[in-house]
């Protein structure tokens, strides 16, 4: 078989699954409930993330907080601030990617 074949949850409860993580880039996928999400970090690498459903209130280094809606793609640039959260009803499912992957 030439490809590999990779699965992830499905369901609506807190989810931070790293699907791939290889020397070319990490693959993450999160679910979030509501007030659930990620404490400030600096982004190790850059960051594509996909707003697969729900809605993302983020917060990048001092700008006040960003809302994105499922379809969205936003990209982070590395050493960027940043602190990501569910503050809506709905559920938050994202996919991340990290390219280049980060150094460990």
């Amino acid at each position: 078989m030439i490809e590999r074949v990779y699965g992830f949850s499905t369901g609506n409860e807190l989810k931070i699954e790293k699907i791939i993580t290889d020397e070319n880039i990490n693959y993450i996928h999160m679910v979030f409930t509501k007030d659930e999400g990620l404490p400030e970090h600096k982004a190790n690498s850059n960051l594509y993330i996909s707003v697969i459903r729900g809605r993302l209130s983020i917060f990048l280094n001092d700008q006040d907080k960003h809302v994105y809606p499922r379809g969205t793609l936003i990209v982070i640039p590395q050493g960027t601030r940043m602190k990501i959260n569910n503050l809506d009803e709905e559920v938050l499912e994202l996919i991340v990617v990290k390219a280049p992957a980060p150094k460990q």
